[in-house]
């Protein structure tokens, strides 16, 4: 292990003198590169901006507004047939939106129920195999000035729940 620790703290100074050397090697104005390279990083920034306030806006707004509970509570009987966890649903319904968001719900979930209890694992699992869908769609559709994302987000949604139908079930079987 500590043997990876030594080759990870000279990779990155590796890399930039490789790229160094191979600049000077074609006679390439690397500085210059490397500040036209910035200036288009803040101009992308920019345009991410709105687009990144607005998640971040909506994911507040859905954590304090009470829908998550009420969706749970509307729910939970169509869960309990199938025998899929109630306090999976924050989960699944933050995970699409943010990833930190899914996080402190994943962070709560196994503070209540254990890292490895059935409940924990599966969220785990979610957190694994699926994606912050809807944050991912509008960070890349705004930067590349896309307006046409309805059969992407809807591939992607389905996908994120064929990940979490899939972590209920094979966690529940591996249990």
């Amino acid at each position: 292990m500590s043997r990876i620790l030594q080759i990870s703290d000279y990779i990155i100074p590796f890399i930039v003198g490789i790229i160094m050397i191979y600049g000077i090697k074609d006679n390439i104005k690397i500085f210059d590169l490397f500040i036209e390279g910035a200036k288009d990083g803040i101009k992308v920034s920019l345009r991410l901006f709105p687009t990144l306030i607005g998640i971040f806006f909506s994911i507040g707004m859905l954590r304090n507004s009470g829908i998550i509970e009420l969706v749970t509570n509307i729910t939970s009987p169509i869960l309990n047939i199938f025998k899929i966890p109630t306090e999976l649903v924050p989960l699944a319904l933050i995970r699409p939106i943010s990833g930190s968001g899914a996080i402190g719900v994943a962070t709560d979930i196994m503070k209540k129920n254990g890292v490895d209890s059935y409940i924990g694992n599966t969220a785990s699992v979610i957190m694994g195999s699926t994606e912050t869908t809807l944050y991912t769609i509008a960070v890349y559709t705004s930067g590349l000035k896309s307006k046409k994302s309805n059969r992407l987000l809807m591939c992607a949604l389905i996908a994120d729940i064929v990940g979490m139908v899939s972590a209920v079930f094979f966690c529940r079987i591996l249990s």
